[in-house]
């Protein structure tokens, strides 16, 4: 059985950080590109981070030199890590990987 399980979200002010996890089983995560979207509210869904299984990694304008997506193949986890949080921040945050999708966590950033 195929699952994706976020963790990691909360309420922070604006500045904080947070570190979201994701923890996949049920297929072979090493060979898959990895995604962290977003959604907030009234919204559509947007790609916030990209990892290739290589590691390469890209992300969106609105979130470089802020964010940070990581991969720990050997524990079939993956990660992002959010720095200076602003309001605007304020999303579901998801985990993909392929066709598999996680459950989304909360963040809210406060002013």
């Amino acid at each position: 059985q195929v699952q994706l399980v976020e963790s990691g979200g909360g309420l922070v002010q604006a500045g904080d950080s947070l570190r979201l996890s994701c923890a996949a089983s049920g297929f072979t995560f090493s060979r898959y590109v990895l995604d962290w979207y977003r959604q907030a509210p009234g919204k559509e869904r947007e790609l916030v981070a990209h990892i290739t299984s290589a590691g390469i990694s890209d992300y969106a304008d609105s979130v470089k030199g802020r964010f940070t997506i990581s991969r720990d193949n050997a524990e079939n986890t993956m990660y992002l890590q959010m720095n200076n949080l602003k309001p605007e921040d304020t999303a579901v945050y998801f985990c993909r990987a392929g066709i598999y999708w996680g459950q989304g966590t909360q963040v809210t950033v406060s002013s």
